[in-house]
């Protein structure tokens, strides 16, 4: 049975009241007595909750980590982050999922006026600058990640920048007809992938062609899954002429399109985006997203703005780097179906 305040009182020989000052650093109680109740906490292995010291502190030692859905690998590098961050500072994470589907900026603010926490983290959620405003109303400390705003501290990453990378890469490699393997057109990471992927098409002189964007049919999580990744390869595996390499918009998506690539014996070379850790042991080229490093340095940021409010909003832009192994790599295009 884990040990209490009053387990503690009546081990030291002290009231409870004395037991809680020590433990909310109060400067009424005497060394001696504050270095008695120590030691006999640290000897009964207690260790007082967080969340219980804020309450007495009349603080809630609390930070709201807001995502629009969590099963998935690139919320999770995230969240690795803002965990490594916090492990050495006195806050517990709460995480809320925010539903797309239903009024999302309502939802947050719902969470707002609650004051359930002292700073929130907005992971992905893509507020518009008007909806944004309407957020600085609560006077409450927040940091954007995966975003962009003048309004709040923010750690993002230049999706549009990530995407021409690779498809320039692809093209200066010789191939020419790329197909962009996409996830939902209203994804705003989508929409600056799209607007990367075109512009290097425009650079290297070659015609925008609007049915070399495939989608899979499943939208779940807005398309970023295994599943919709293999019924989007599935299609473009069947299209005639097949094109020359793809440009896929995530890790994830593309785990499912090598899978659609295993099953038909139809390969085309493959450059994915966010380099999630798995993709190392299966030899995916893509666009690094330092999604770890956004998460803790969003973090960092968020506690600065708990202790020191007045100071303006910082905001830090990730640049691209293009990580290349085996899967854009010239493959012979084979079909062992025929």
């Amino acid at each position: 049975m884990s040990k209490t305040i009053y387990d503690i009182a009546k081990a030291a020989g002290v009231s409870i009241a004395t037991v809680s000052r020590v433990f909310n650093d109060a400067e009424t109680v005497r060394p001696a007595t504050r270095k008695k109740v120590l030691k006999v906490a640290d000897k009964m292995g207690y260790q007082p909750h967080v969340y219980a010291q804020g309450l007495a502190r009349k603080k809630k030692n609390r930070i709201m980590m807001l995502i629009p859905v969590m099963s998935n690998y690139f919320f999770t590098e995230i969240l690795r982050g803002i965990q490594d961050c916090l492990a050495s500072h006195n806050f517990e994470l709460n995480i809320v999922n925010i539903n797309h589907e239903e009024a999302p900026l309502s939802q947050v603010e719902n969470v707002l006026m609650k004051k359930w926490a002292e700073g929130y983290l907005l992971v992905s959620l893509h507020f518009s600058e008007d909806e944004l405003k309407l957020l600085k109303r609560y006077k409450t400390p927040i940091s954007l990640v995966d975003d962009c705003s003048e309004l709040f501290d923010s750690v993002s990453f230049d999706n549009m920048q990530g995407a021409y990378l690779a498809t320039n890469y692809l093209i200066k490699t010789g191939y020419k007809k790329i197909v962009f393997l996409s996830a939902s057109a209203e994804s705003i990471p989508i929409k600056d992938r799209l607007e990367g992927y075109k512009k290097a098409l425009k650079e290297n002189k070659i015609s925008f062609d609007e049915k070399l964007i495939i989608t899979g049919d499943s939208m779940e999580r807005d398309g970023f899954t295994e599943k919709s990744g293999y019924e989007a390869m599935l299609k473009i595996l069947q299209l005639k002429p097949l094109p020359d390499a793809c440009f896929c918009t995530s890790d994830i998506k593309a785990v499912g399109a090598q899978k659609a690539m295993r099953e038909t014996g139809i390969e085309i070379p493959l450059i994915s985006f966010d380099n999630l850790t798995m993709a190392e042991y299966i030899g995916l080229s893509t666009v690094h997203q330092p999604m770890y490093t956004m998460g803790l340095n969003a973090t960092k940021k968020l506690i600065n703005r708990i202790h020191n409010k007045g100071v303006d909003p910082s905001h830090e832009i990730h640049q691209h780097e293009l990580i290349i192994r085996s899967s854009s790599e010239p493959v012979l295009i084979k079909n062992v179906a025929l």
